[in-house]
C-alpha cells in the first residue's frame, strides 16, 4: 500500500495549535485592568497544577503563557486629567443621533457590552485627544462624533 494512503495516527491530522496573538502596540492597563490580568494568570497557574497531561493541559498552558506575557509587559497608564479624551477616561458622545457612554481601557480589559472599549479600537482612536464639545471625524464623515462630556472615574 502506498504511504500516501496510510494513517499513522489521529494526532497527525489534528489542526496545529498556535499561540494566542498578542495585540500590537503598548500594553497599557488601568489599575483595574492590571488586577484582572494578575487574577487571570494566578487562576491559570492553579489550574495547570491540577490538570492531567493531554489537550486540556496544553490549552491551559497556552493561555497561561499569554496572560503571563501580558502581565510582564503591562504598562500602567498615568491617571488622565479629564481635559481631553485619553486612556482611562469615560466619554459621553453622540454618534448618528444616539448618545452613548464608553470608557477607554486596555485591550485585555475591553468589554464593549459593559461600555469598556480598547484604546486601540477605531472609535476610541477617532475620539482620542478631543475636548468636550468637539466634533470629530469618523467613518468618512467630517463631524460624525460630538463629544458631550469627559470624566475620570475612580
Amino acid at each position: 500500500m502506498s504511504v500516501a494512503f496510510r494513517r499513522e495516527s489521529d494526532e497527525e491530522h489534528l489542526e496545529p495549535k498556535f499561540e494566542i496573538p498578542i495585540p500590537p502596540g503598548p500594553n497599557l492597563v488601568t489599575a483595574r485592568g492590571l488586577e484582572l490580568v494578575r487574577e487571570r494568570a494566578a487562576a491559570l497557574e492553579a489550574l495547570v497544577q491540577t490538570l492531567p497531561a493531554g489537550q486540556p493541559l496544553d490549552a491551559a498552558k497556552r493561555d497561561l503563557r499569554y496572560w503571563q506575557t501580558r502581565q510582564a509587559t503591562a504598562q500602567p497608564a498615568p491617571i488622565p486629567t479629564g481635559a481631553t479624551v485619553e486612556f482611562g477616561t469615560t466619554v459621553t458622545y453622540r454618534l448618528n443621533g444616539k448618545e452613548r457612554t464608553l470608557t477607554l481601557v486596555g485591550d485585555d480589559e475591553a468589554d464593549p457590552a459593559a461600555g469598556l472599549i480598547s484604546f486601540s479600537a477605531p472609535l476610541a482612536r477617532a475620539m482620542m485627544h478631543a475636548e468636550q464639545d468637539d466634533l470629530v471625524p469618523y467613518g468618512g464623515k467630517p463631524d460624525a462624533i460630538e463629544i458631550l462630556a469627559i470624566e475620570v472615574r475612580p
